[in-house]
């Protein structure tokens, strides 16, 4: 009778982890799905800066297509982009991050505020421009 109670108990535990874990990767596929289409939204959003303008007046079709700047010079799409950071930057002088990037990006041609790193809209922009590079290998040293 004891060995029947020990298997049970121990299947039933067994099936209680795999349960948990399952859960637990969908709870973490849900919540990455969830930034990549938060971060899409916010770079289509004219909401980041003043100039009315979003992150796709520069970069087009969501920054997977060669883009434009406002003084007419064409720059590449953003696929495989983020698998370059850090990198060091020359006008900057130093190795800068996507998030600081982006932050360059908001403040010089949105004319936005800055987002505090690790916040929810950085998260998401950050997340949305590193599903473009999925699968792009990384190439930090150029």
């Amino acid at each position: 009778m004891g060995y029947k109670i020990r298997f049970l108990i121990s299947t039933l535990s067994a099936s209680a982890l795999l349960w948990c874990a399952t859960a637990s990767a969908e709870t973490s596929t849900n919540a990455m799905q969830n930034a990549i289409k938060n971060g899409s939204t916010l770079f289509a959003s004219t909401s980041l800066g003043s100039r009315g303008n979003s992150c796709m007046t520069c970069h087009r079709g969501g920054g997977r297509s060669e883009g434009i700047l406002p003084n007419g010079k064409s720059i590449p799409s953003l696929i495989g982009a983020a698998a370059t950071f850090p990198h060091y930057n020359k006008r900057a002088g130093q190795v800068i991050t996507l998030d600081m990037q982006v932050n360059s990006c908001i403040k010089n041609a949105l004319l936005g505020k800055q987002l505090p790193y690790n916040s929810k809209k950085m998260v998401a922009l950050v997340s949305y421009l590193t599903s473009l590079s999925q699968g792009k290998k990384i190439n930090i040293i150029r």
